[in-house]
């Protein structure tokens, strides 16, 4: 990773959401979620949270690099409709080696719906690639192509 990451530094992404990435579409299987209205589901939008963090980072990265999430805490406060813009904004609080946390905080056309922390991991992509791999024929299952 290149020392340009430092705290204090800002990213800000947007994102409109889709009406395919609503509650009922999270697990269709699931009679559960099927009875909750079409509004942005947590799951995407803690995915996107991630995704922001993941944007604020790759010019950071050195070539053969990738980061993966390692903690997540965020609130999610308000119902957000299909066709809204979410816009996720995030702030490095710690860059500790390969580790990097976020302060991020979440608004959509109406105003805050959430925030919280996020941390990742920056990892040699080759290495990372076969240590799943590894774990996929210990446990008996197709590894990455």
């Amino acid at each position: 990773m290149t020392e340009s990451l430092a705290v204090g530094d800002a990213h800000t992404m947007t994102y409109v959401v889709p009406a395919n990435r609503c509650v009922p579409d999270v697990f269709p299987e699931s009679p559960e979620f099927q009875t909750v209205p079409r509004v942005f589901a947590t799951a995407y939008f803690v995915g996107a949270a991630e995704w922001a963090c993941m944007e604020a980072l790759r010019p950071h990265l050195d070539e053969g690099q990738c980061s993966v999430g390692t903690a997540i805490n965020l609130t999610h406060t308000g119902a957000t409709l299909p066709g809204m813009t979410v816009r996720y904004e995030c702030v490095v609080t710690e860059v500790d080696g390969r580790s990097i946390s976020w302060q991020v905080d979440v608004f959509d056309d109406l105003g805050p719906i959430g925030s919280g922390t996020h941390s990742r991991a920056v990892l040699d992509q080759a290495r990372f690639e076969a240590g799943v791999n590894c774990r996929a024929e210990k446990a008996g299952v197709p590894g990455l192509a």
